[in-house]
């Protein structure tokens, strides 16, 4: 039996649910979620074994365009070195949207790599023929962005500066900006309503003109020659709430990773340590539970993080003690953290605790503390101690 593994990278514009469909592909929740933006700012790998192929999947920061700060800067630094080092990328968007920060991501896609859109947030769509003509406008827009990265003006991964200079340039270029918007939506769908293969079927719409827009992937990405390796290898509309669209993703994905061994165990599901995980979890709650009222100017460290031997036989682990510290950038934002009479802060840990004991399968027992260290976000010395590469 053949034995495929690879690493796929998933990219795309903060809060388009990156983090939400690597737990799905998972199968755990190793990743971070919350209604806010930018709530994933480390690379985290997550591993799912079949019996015949092994998928790492690069959960990366949403690639950040504004506010150039020492943590956006390192966030986008990690985005980039994904794409350089996988077999093949995941571009997720919004299903019906398109953005400049999508603009971005699409001029850091590589084009020696593989690339799948996955169009997540179909389920929110309540007309599914719509579908359609946005999968073939993002066909074209990869195209054409291909067609531009292989001019030596561009230059498009050449640094910061570069990526301006080249965002600018596609701002000008009235080609790019034909389909922007419901109106150009509307028009193009118009002119391309003698196409079979993007009409939806006849009957009820639903699941039936989604997986039409599905079938209709082929005819946007065609296989070999020159221009099928400037298309997408394939064009994904789920639901990253939907097992049923993971396992369908895995199928797409499977024959574009290379054949070679498995290079974790099988149960294994993240590389990255359980202290780690603790600290996320922590900084999770903090963003659900605090709503606006605090801003991004959060981080988590662990400083202890300790098993204790099983006190029953019958137990696989023993207590875990943590001491964790929440570090906010002012002082005004400690108060907010802690609430009324330290209630608001009970409640994060509770929830943050119950989350830890359900992925490490033990007890635990949390300590946590909010101190204040102003400027954190742009001090290269302070992010490096905080984990941040």
């Amino acid at each position: 039996m053949t034995f495929r593994t690879g690493f796929i990278a998933v990219v795309g514009r903060p809060n388009v649910g990156k983090s939400t469909l690597v737990n799905l592909l998972v199968g755990a929740k190793i990743s971070i979620t919350s209604a806010k933006p930018q709530t994933t700012r480390h690379r985290i790998l997550g591993v799912r074994t079949l019996e015949d192929a092994q998928f790492v999947f690069a959960d990366t920061p949403g690639f950040q365009t504004r506010h150039r700060s020492a943590l956006n800067l390192a966030m986008n630094r990690a985005v980039r070195e994904a794409l350089q080092e996988m077999d093949a990328v995941l571009w997720v968007v919004e299903a019906l949207k398109y953005t400049p920060g999508d603009e971005e991501v699409l001029g850091l896609l590589p084009r020696n790599r593989p690339v799948v859109l996955v169009v997540n947030k179909v389920d929110q769509v309540p007309d599914k023929a719509a579908l359609l003509p946005y999968l073939e406008a993002m066909a074209k827009r990869f195209v054409e962005a291909s067609a531009r990265s292989a001019t030596p003006s561009l230059s498009p991964l050449g640094g910061e500066q570069g990526e301006r200079a080249e965002a600018s340039a596609r701002s000008a270029t009235p080609s790019l900006s034909p389909l922007g918007g419901e109106q150009g939506e509307r028009a193009e769908a118009s002119a391309r309503s003698a196409t079979p293969s993007l009409s939806p079927p006849g009957g009820e719409q639903g699941e039936r003109a989604e997986a039409s827009a599905r079938s209709a992937t082929a005819s946007l990405s065609p296989p070999g020659g020159e221009q099928g390796e400037r298309a997408f290898a394939a064009i994904v509309p789920v639901s990253a709430l939907n097992p049923k669209d993971a396992a369908y993703l895995l199928d797409v994905l499977k024959p574009l990773l290379p054949q070679m061994p498995p290079l974790f165990e099988a149960e294994s599901i993240t590389d990255r340590s359980e202290r780690f995980l603790a600290a996320e979890i922590l900084r999770e709650k903090v963003f659900r539970l605090t709503g606006d009222e605090i801003p991004y100017a959060v981080a988590v460290t662990v400083e202890r993080f300790e098993e204790e031997p099983p006190t029953r036989p019958e137990a696989e682990r023993g207590l875990i003690r943590i001491d964790a510290v929440i570090w906010v950038d002012r002082e005004g934002h400690r108060p907010i953290l802690l609430g009324h009479k330290g209630e608001r802060m009970k409640r994060i840990a509770t929830e943050a605790r119950q989350d830890m004991e359900r992925l490490f399968g033990a007890k635990v027992f949390l300590s946590t503390w909010v101190k204040v260290k102003s400027g954190w976000t742009d001090s290269a010395a302070l992010l490096k101690r905080m984990g941040y590469e």
